[in-house]
């Protein structure tokens, strides 16, 4: 079983990616719904909940964990891996390094919570791999709060993303890079305000490709979703169709539960 867990909704993005690559898998979601989101919690508290979800996983029979958030990637990846060191985990970095060879016009945005815009990670991933191209960094706080209220539609966000996007595309970016697995589900918003002028870039594909190199038996399964969350389970399980994710939600095995809350 391959387990994939989030602070709350943001994950899934990755989760379909993974489960289209490999479609008889049997996977686990983890939604840390309690504290979402973590994007305004220090390194501290999301490194204690990344160790306690993935050792918590691990104890569910998942014999490949992906932590689905950058922010808790930037945070804790590394603790996590001394935990568990015979564990293989995945985690999700913000697509700068091909956002930068991507770039015809030298210059990129990353588009992240406010934690990860301040991460060390975050600063070294730009250092190794985007030092020829000049690289913006934009917080975006309440992004990943709206799609976890499933406020997609609102009227007033396309206004507030130009706001934040306007100042990066006049400066000539043509990568604008989703830092944060949450600003997947904002694409309808996004995309017409980056058309022909920049490209979006997310890194579930990749994530998804990096799980079947690592899968090995666990590709094999009945291809079943159990879906855990640490409140209101419920309404992780009516988030999957609500956030066009129909073809999910009917792998899903059993209600939603509650667990490690």
């Amino acid at each position: 079983m391959i387990g994939v867990f989030d602070s709350g909704l943001g994950g899934l993005s990755v989760l379909a990616a993974i489960a289209n690559a490999l479609p008889q898998a049997d996977l686990l979601y983890f939604a840390d719904t309690a504290h979402v989101p973590y994007g305004d919690k220090d390194d501290a508290f999301i490194r204690r909940r990344v160790l306690a979800i993935g050792q918590h996983l691990a104890d569910q029979g998942c014999v490949l964990v992906v932590v689905a958030c950058n922010t808790a990637t930037a945070a804790a990846v590394a603790a996590f891996r001394e935990l568990i060191p015979g564990l293989p985990v995945v985690g999700v970095e913000p697509g700068v390094k091909p956002a930068a060879a991507a770039s015809r016009s030298g210059r990129i945005a990353v588009l992240a919570t406010a934690s990860t815009a301040r991460s060390q990670r975050l600063a070294n991933l730009i250092r190794q791999h985007a030092a020829t191209v000049q690289v913006d960094v934009e917080a975006c706080p309440g992004w990943a709060t709206r799609v976890e209220t499933l406020h997609l539609d609102d009227p007033g966000f396309a206004e507030e993303a130009r706001q934040h996007l306007a100042p990066l595309l006049a400066a000539g970016a043509d990568q604008i890079v989703l830092g944060c697995t949450h600003y997947a589900f904002l694409r309808p918003v996004l995309e017409p305000i980056v058309a022909n002028r920049a490209a979006l870039v997310d890194v579930a594909e990749a994530v998804a490709r990096q799980c079947v190199r690592l899968a090995g038996a666990a590709a094999v399964g009945d291809g079943r979703l159990a879906l855990l969350a640490t409140a209101q389970p419920e309404r992780l399980q009516a988030a999957l169709p609500a956030l066009g994710l129909d073809w999910l939600a009917r792998r899903v095995s059993g209600a939603a539960r509650l667990a490690l809350a």
